[in-house]
């Protein structure tokens, strides 16, 4: 039988083009992950068994679990919303009176991550041993809130920390907690979140028919670490001349291209932006960062650079509320850790 060279030739050109496209397209996902500075995928942890949970994924909640050294909590998976990501596990505390609250909003760039790194933030065990109960949350990714239709997409992470908030203060009674004594926690863009419902004017609705929406969605104090404060690309530019991070909080594709748009996008920073919607009755706020400020000049870590605490603490002198931002050059910090923090302000 003859061959036919021809066939053979065109089927070996198609399997280039495929191949060549396929490599295109894993080059255009490495680049937006580097252009919009996030943070890496979580690595696998071994869990208390010996076996190695998957990190989470957007569009996919994966099974993580807590370190040892974190103690289980006294209920999990608590339903707040509709979504498979919308759930809560909650630390009681043991007290014959409500305890105040800590609420954990995980970091990861609002792209992965989830609430069994809290240990990253805070000692729940000591926070316990101090009569203060613990919650943490996981919320839709961009991607997951991008696929529901939502414009910009930072929606969904931010108001579904809302709704968590509102959920546990509407059951207060039932787990025995203190609505009226909060405080918020979080690293990188979980701080960012908990930043955002600190300083936005208060989400609840007293005329609407879900009672759940009349609770406050302001807690009493936030210490967080590695916080984004603003989602300006403009701003961030002035503050950090390497920034790349925030444009895709917006549904773009790269830091680079929320500046070119930035005038059109400005609604929307005066609405999700912590920066710019601080007022003076805002409560106290504490950012924790791992290097030392160097306004207007590159960081080495742009997203988590102490330059956007600065930013933020000036522009909080200002107005008038208190914002406190420890890093490696301050001597003598009057806490050391955010749980050291939390204990002294929500049990004094």
């Amino acid at each position: 039988m003859p061959i036919d060279f021809h066939f053979i030739n065109h089927r070996f050109s198609s399997m280039r083009k495929k191949t060549t496209t396929i490599f295109r397209l894993c080059l255009a996902l490495l680049s937006y992950g580097v252009l919009q500075g996030q943070e890496q995928p979580p690595t696998a942890q071994k869990s208390p068994t010996g076996k190695r949970s998957t990190p989470s994924r957007p569009g996919k909640a994966a099974p993580e679990v807590y370190p040892k050294t974190v103690p289980s909590p006294t209920v999990t998976d608590i339903r707040y919303g509709p979504h498979e990501r919308n759930i809560i596990d909650l630390w009681k505390a043991k007290s014959d009176k409500p305890t105040p609250l800590v609420l954990f909003i995980h970091g990861g760039g609002w792209v992965n991550g989830s609430k069994e790194r809290i240990e990253t933030c805070v000692n729940v065990q000591t926070l316990l041993d101090a009569g203060i109960s613990v919650a943490a949350i996981n919320y839709r990714y961009i991607a997951q809130a991008t696929e529901e239709g939502l414009t910009p997409p930072v929606i969904g992470p931010l108001h579904d920390a809302a709704r968590a908030l509102q959920h546990l203060r509407h059951n207060a009674k039932e787990w025995n907690l203190d609505a009226q004594r909060v405080g918020l926690t979080g690293s990188s863009a979980g701080a960012c979140t908990s930043l955002w419902l600190a300083f936005h004017d208060d989400l609840a609705d007293p005329k609407h028919t879900d009672p759940i929406a009349h609770q406050s969605t302001r807690p009493q104090y936030v210490a967080v670490l590695r916080a984004q404060t603003t989602l300006d690309p403009e701003q961030a530019k002035e503050w950090l001349p390497n920034s790349t991070y925030g444009g895709h909080a917006f549904g773009k594709k790269s830091f680079a291209e929320a500046l070119i748009d930035r005038k059109n996008l400005l609604p929307w920073i005066k609405e999700y932006s912590p920066y710019a919607l601080v007022t003076k009755d805002d409560p106290d706020v504490v950012i924790f960062y791992e290097n030392i400020p160097n306004m207007g000049k590159p960081q080495k870590d742009p997203t988590h650079s102490a330059n956007h605490g600065i930013g933020l603490q000036k522009h909080c002198k200002s107005i008038g509320v208190d914002c406190e931002v420890i890093h490696p050059g301050i001597k003598n910090p009057d806490c050391k850790t955010a749980t050291e923090y939390l204990i002294q302000v929500l049990k004094k």
